[in-house]
């Protein structure tokens, strides 16, 4: 069984690559909680089981063009970790279409028997 130390890594490693939907296939537990920050789609501030995770990602993905991404750490605590994520992309739709935004959040990770069973993201959204 993975420390919460070699999950990080690997996560790290997989969404440095662009492979996020690996990483959720891999690294996630199918009862996992995603817990955002701020409410961006209406029920999407929390979100239990790996389905409903997979399909917040899935669109995300397909609402943006990722033409870089940082991601840093991880830094262990535990069964814990924390990963920073450092993207430069363009939205595809809605009201910032077409314009290139650089985004930075922080990511808070929950590791039991070597699988991701929470995620809460931290960020500062303008305005």
């Amino acid at each position: 069984m993975e420390s919460a130390l070699e999950v990080g890594k690997n996560l790290v490693a997989l969404t440095g690559q662009g492979r996020w939907l690996e990483a959720m296939d891999t690294l996630y537990s199918p009862d996992m909680v995603s817990l955002e920050a701020v409410e961006m789609q209406p029920g999407w501030q929390r979100l239990v089981g790996i389905a409903a995770v997979r399909e917040k990602t899935v669109r995300f993905l397909q609402k943006h063009d990722i033409h870089h991404c940082l991601v840093t750490g991880p830094w262990p605590h535990g069964d814990r970790f924390i990963v920073v994520f450092k993207l430069n992309l363009t939205a595809k739709n809605g009201p910032m279409a077409g314009k290139r935004l650089d985004i930075e959040e922080a990511a808070l990770y929950t590791v039991n028997d070597g699988k991701i069973v929470k995620e809460e993201f931290f960020y500062n959204m303008p305005g």
